[in-house]
């Protein structure tokens, strides 16, 4: 899965649990001004948990700002292409 691909899921699952329009999200959006609160981040995280078949450790979530940072993290939990 390429980053833009990344980011675009998270926007997508983004937008649908908090209702809010996040297609203009980049990056370096952080995610407290983005108006979700820490419950529908919970709930973004635990979908991109399902949909990309990886497991997040809470205590790895800890000091997570930005989309970025996030996609990081996410990014580290994928299978690597070889």
């Amino acid at each position: 899965m390429t980053r833009a691909e990344l980011l675009q899921t998270f926007r997508s699952t983004a937008s649908e649990i908090s209702e809010k329009d996040m297609q203009s999200v980049t990056e370096a959006g952080v995610i407290s001004e983005l108006g979700i609160d820490s419950l529908e981040l919970l709930e973004v995280i635990g979908s991109l948990e399902r949909d990309l078949n990886v497991r997040i450790p809470d205590d790895q979530l800890v000091g997570i700002q930005t989309v970025g940072q996030l996609l990081n993290l996410v990014a580290d939990k994928l299978p690597k292409a070889g």
